[in-house]
């Protein structure tokens, strides 16, 4: 299996794949590839791993000098995988690379190209159904997924699992960054605030969740003693609250939509003062909660809060919790509140 994650944290995703039973036989910038731990077995779904944006399974291994050579021998592997199956719906064809390596992207492009016109050569029916990007949102996936870890060393496969995980478009009017972090947490989650919705923002400041929320019709509380910014400030849709984060309640009978996290706080704080009464009390639906990893055990804390223990897994369902790809040291947790 070849799994792919955020440039700079493969010796987290490494012990991620550990942690689960996996042993890591190889990695590069961005991925690693891993096999079960002779004697062991998986502990836990490789479906509920937070570090990797992409699972290829049953991965074969293509190595050749020029793009021509290469192309062939993606063709020859796609040709074969075929024999028995019909492709009438759209399909996954993507070619992905480590960014990081200088003229990888090239490389790539023109073998994909190159695959393409092969691929029109021979079953231009099924050339016309491809989609050269991953499917939005997580899952299973079947099509043709190819992995350039060198100029000449290429990982292929016909399956993968994807995270959700992917890169967001801006908006210039969003007050911050990490607005990009909440339209990406969407689209893990499979579901995004609607209008009329309720929205609760502890630690809104400067607004760029609150301004997510609000520009889809959902009504706002921002939470938070600092100013809001940018397409957040006097948003008539949402409605700031200097307040202290920790300190907000539901008031009684009232249950939001949604709950949105993001405090520079301590992990196990937030867990025990927030997350613990919001979810225990019902007062929010579902939910988006960032947790910061920087100055604690990122693989422990993973395994606290998928423990019977942790308020996560007496409260909620739908869960998942993921490093996304506008996350840095810090988790997104994202699910539905238990009814």
């Amino acid at each position: 299996m070849l799994f792919l994650c955020q440039h700079g944290f493969e010796s987290l995703l490494e012990r991620e794949l550990m942690a689960v039973g996996l042993t890591a036989i190889e990695k590069g910038p961005g991925w690693a590839r891993a096999e079960p731990i002779p004697g062991d077995t998986v502990k836990s779904s490789l479906t509920d791993m937070a570090f990797p944006n992409l699972t290829m399974t049953a991965v074969r291994e293509i190595k050749a000098d020029s793009v021509n050579a290469l192309a062939q021998q993606l063709a020859d592997y796609f040709f074969e995988s075929l024999r028995g199956e019909r492709l009438d719906a759209a399909w996954p064809c993507v070619f992905q690379m480590v960014p990081e390596v200088v003229g990888l992207g090239r490389r790539a492009s023109a073998v994909e190209k190159a695959f393409g016109e092969l691929l029109k050569k021979k079953l231009s029916r099924v050339a016309k159904l491809a989609v050269l990007d991953l499917p939005r949102g997580a899952g299973a996936a079947r099509g043709l997924f190819v992995f350039f870890a060198d100029f000449g060393r290429v990982f292929v496969s016909r399956d993968a699992w994807l995270g959700g995980q992917r890169r967001m478009a801006d908006d210039e009017a969003a007050p911050s960054r990490s607005y990009l972090k909440v339209e990406e947490a969407y689209i893990v989650l499979g579901h995004e605030p609607q209008p009329g919705e309720t929205v609760v923002d502890l630690g809104a400041a400067p607004g760029g969740w609150s301004y997510s929320a609000a520009k889809r019709g959902a009504q706002v509380i921002a939470v938070d003693n600092g100013p809001l910014k940018g397409g957040a400030l006097d948003h008539p849709a949402i409605a700031h609250r200097l307040e202290d984060a920790f300190k907000f309640q539901s008031p009684p009978g009232t249950v939001y939509d949604w709950l949105f996290c993001d405090l520079v706080e301590e992990p196990h704080h937030v867990l025990q003062n927030i997350v613990q009464s919001w979810l225990a009390n019902g007062w929010c639906r579902r939910f988006v909660i960032n947790l910061k990893f920087g100055h604690v055990d990122s693989i422990r804390l993973l395994e606290e809060l998928r423990a019977s223990t942790s308020p996560f897994f007496n409260h909620a369902r739908n869960l998942r919790i993921r490093h996304l790809y506008h996350d840095r040291e810090e988790f997104t947790v994202v699910g539905e509140v238990n009814p």
